[in-house]
């Protein structure tokens, strides 16, 4: 089976991570067999020299150029409006392919309700495993998404995911240029993944993690130089507007009432960042609802009208008997 390939990396004062991890780019595609593909780096306003190393170590890759510093969706949306090949391959700039990265995952896009694969993500320097596939932890009134697992015994076999790893996704074209990519709202940065994964689940498709595809990824390599206080601020806000789009009405009441319960305690308490999310999150609540709105305008259109519940069951299902371990 062949199909095209559209790279897609967003890039921000990332010419070191762009000149050691490249090549590693073109050595997966030409093992992987593929042919017909293309690079589109987005760059968000980057300012170092990201962009005059590209024109002129790599004349052929599409270039993308951000006036203004937009954040993870809104650059990794530029490229994907662009893309023109059969799968659209989302990478971080730091993210080291291995081998024949995506000989194992084409195979998948052979049925048609399948949205997108990921591949395992080790550490740089011992191979730990860091991401597999992502276990569907609905509880307490939330959505729990930074648990992994995988099975014990038969670890070379697909596994369903609850969403794809932003750093590794190998993902339909028509399919999330339809979805038009990631929310914006979630710039600029965190849960935009998780999103993305969960609505493709609710318009009727499938996500898989394929653990023979692996890649080398030392996590947040460029968020971790931000202000510690801004990022936890932001991914707590980011949170609070993933469980807004995806929890059932009731839950989601019952979720964000123990949240400002816990922000007033902690504020009490001298720590006010939790509170100051809540803030953030007020002050999206426009744009929250017009994209709950599209959201079941999208699933009427599918006539599917999947929840969060539902995706948890499916999955399990697919589990079953198979001894599997979580992290």
């Amino acid at each position: 089976m062949n199909k095209s390939i559209s790279v897609i990396i967003p890039n921000y004062n990332g010419k070191s991570l762009l000149e050691k991890n490249l090549p590693s780019v073109y050595s997966a595609l030409v093992s992987s067999q593929i042919q017909d593909f293309e690079i589109i780096v987005c760059d968000d306003a980057s300012i170092d020299d990201s962009v005059i190393f590209l024109k002129t170590t790599y004349p052929k890759i599409r270039i993308v150029e951000n006036k203004i510093n937009k954040g993870f969706s809104s650059n990794c949306n530029s490229g994907i409006r662009i893309a023109t090949k059969d799968l659209v391959f989302l990478m971080n700039s730091d993210v080291v392919l291995l081998g024949e990265y995506f000989t194992p995952q084409i195979h998948y896009f052979l049925q048609e309700d399948t949205f997108g694969v990921m591949g395992k993500i080790v550490e740089e320097n011992t191979l730990k495993v860091l991401d597999t596939a992502k276990y569907p932890a609905l509880g307490s009134w939330k959505i729990g998404s930074t648990t992994n697992y995988y099975y014990k015994e038969e670890d070379t076999k697909p596994h369903l995911t609850l969403f794809l790893s932003g750093a590794n996704a190998l993902i339909d074209r028509k399919k999330i240029q339809e979805m038009d990519g990631f929310l914006e709202l979630f710039d600029p940065y965190y849960c935009e993944d998780v999103d993305l994964g969960i609505r493709a689940w609710r318009l009727g498709y499938k996500l898989y993690y394929e653990p023979q595809s692996v890649c080398i990824h030392p996590i947040s390599s460029t968020i971790k130089k931000e202000n510690a206080q801004k990022v936890v601020t932001i991914a707590a806000c980011n949170k609070i507007t993933l469980h807004a789009l995806h929890l059932p009405t009731l839950m989601f009441e019952i979720y964000f009432i123990k949240t400002q319960w816990k922000a007033i305690a902690l504020k009490l308490g001298g720590n006010p960042m939790l509170w100051h999310s809540l803030q953030l999150f007020r002050e999206k609540s426009i744009l929250i609802s017009e994209a709950t709105k599209r959201i079941k305008i999208e699933q009427d259109n599918k006539n599917c009208n999947r929840t969060i519940i539902d995706i948890k069951r499916i999955i399990l299902a697919d589990i079953g008997s198979k001894k599997y371990e979580l992290f």
